[in-house]
């Protein structure tokens, strides 16, 4: 009898943390679905005290059209007003969740102006986060533009 509840007992432990990790994962998940729409809505705004809360310090964001650049750089391009958005829109989102790390990927249609030249695009994106002193930050960042047909 002992050994039949023991191993029930083993089974409802088993299942509660395998719930309980699911919930946590999901989440998570939707936090940082959160942040990546409000990452474009920072986009649109300009809002570079978002940017600067939410990328870590030494992250790295690259792209086909500037190469690799810093948070410093990042920030700046967003203070210069160069770029312009119509519209940024997010499809195609998934979130992998590795413990205090995670990885988010989608695709974007986005419609743009830079110094005034139109350069709309279709992209593949990918964002690596982390929960760095209890928040996630974006640490690297990598936009690829889908080819046209």
């Amino acid at each position: 009898m002992k050994r039949i509840a023991f191993a029930v007992g083993l089974v409802v432990l088993v299942f509660g943390v395998t719930i309980l990790a699911q919930t946590q994962t999901k989440s998570v998940e939707q936090e940082l679905i959160r942040l990546e729409n409000e990452w474009v809505d920072a986009w649109v705004k300009s809002d570079v005290a978002f940017f600067d809360q939410v990328m870590a310090d030494d992250s790295t964001f690259t792209s086909p059209w500037s190469g690799v650049v810093s948070k410093a750089d990042y920030l700046a391009l967003i203070k210069s007003g160069d770029r312009v958005f119509a519209s940024w829109v997010l499809a195609d989102m998934k979130v992998r969740v590795y413990g205090e790390a995670a990885v988010v990927t989608g695709r974007n249609a986005i419609k743009e102006t830079y110094k005034g030249k139109d350069v709309s695009s279709q992209n593949r994106w990918t964002h690596t986060w982390v929960k760095l002193a209890g928040r996630w930050q974006c640490i690297a960042a990598h936009s690829s533009r889908i080819a046209q047909k």
